[in-house]
């Protein structure tokens, strides 16, 4: 028998022409290549989802806060306005829903959106935006079903409008779920008990944006989201180290930082009686020497130098 002669031939015009539709991963590729979706042009989508956003909410007014609420503070939320072109009114987002859900379209009509999800894209914004698009457009009492990463589309720098500002309420537990005459199954009720019983005393202070005060068990410590340069930031706090001045308080210590969405978040214990109010005039004082510690342009000394590699090495893991 002769060799099988290979197709040859120009691609089908949907491939030439456009953009490819999206379709389930299993279905037939709308391109006419006759592969499934996820094997053909759904395989160059899931790539493209999964590059990684650094920063994923950079250029967002309160994305300092943003990213506290969806690293460090367990039960929050701030509603924001959507802009006209998407519908407009308001949308909820919150640090947490039940079952790490995306979004939900609450039984009274509200839209929630949840920051602190399993899995997703490697663009936070996109995930977020496309989840809560989503939940619009489901029948009120519904969570947006687990699915698919979102393919390229508008990110929350598109989709909301924050000229306003952000106004975070931080809660003491996750009662904002549901509207008051929800019932609420066994399973989503469990959901709420174990998430309550897990959530930890924390405060927003009121002097400066994005400092959060928390209690876990009988240690208190501040995780505070900074939008500068880490490496300013990380030679501000050197300085400042090697001067005695880096801590907040006489009985407050800075134990090191993390990175959080791009940003880092210096962390520092406080004395076991410590309450945020207490903390709201030092941190200003702490600013305005960090500002001007960050400012200075000469060279680290050597004394700086060595308090740098300590403060470098005091990466803080959360627990």
């Amino acid at each position: 028998m002769g060799k099988k002669q290979r197709r040859t031939g120009s691609a089908p015009a949907a491939v030439l022409d456009g953009d490819i539709p999206v379709v389930g991963g299993r279905e037939a590729c709308p391109c006419g290549s006759g592969k499934r979706y996820k094997a053909c042009h759904g395989r160059a989508a899931r790539i493209e989802a999964m590059k990684m956003v650094v920063r994923p909410f950079e250029g967002l007014t309160g994305e300092c806060d943003l990213v506290a609420m969806r690293e460090v503070v367990p039960a929050a939320t701030a509603v924001v306005p959507v802009k006209e072109e998407f519908g407009g009114g308001v949308v909820t987002i919150a640090t947490i829903l039940p079952m790490a859900w995306s979004a939900l379209h609450r039984a009274d009509g509200t839209v929630l959106a949840g920051l602190q999800t399993n899995g997703g894209s490697g663009d936070a914004s996109r995930d977020v935006a496309a989840a809560l698009l989503q939940a619009r457009e489901l029948e009120a009492g519904n969570p947006v079903p687990e699915g698919d990463l979102p393919g390229p589309g508008p990110r929350l720098q598109d989709v909301l409008d924050l000229s306003g500002g952000l106004e975070v309420t931080v809660h003491e537990g996750f009662e904002f779920w549901f509207a008051e005459d929800n019932d609420l199954t066994p399973e989503v009720r469990e959901s709420l008990e174990q998430a309550n019983g897990a959530a930890v005393p924390t405060k927003r202070l009121k002097s400066v944006e994005a400092a959060y005060w928390v209690q876990m068990g009988p240690r208190r410590h501040l995780r505070w989201v900074l939008p500068d340069d880490e490496t300013k930031v990380l030679d501000g706090i050197a300085r400042l180290h090697a001067a005695g001045e880096s801590a907040l308080l006489p009985e407050t210590k800075y134990v090191g930082s993390f990175r959080a969405c791009g940003l880092i978040v210096p962390v520092w214990d406080l004395a076991d009686d410590t309450e945020p109010e207490e903390l709201e005039k030092p941190i200003l004082a702490f600013a305005e020497r960090l500002r001007e510690a960050m400012g200075r342009t000469e060279p680290l000394t050597a004394e700086e130098r060595r308090a740098r590699a300590g403060v470098v090495s005091r990466q803080v893991t959360l627990r």
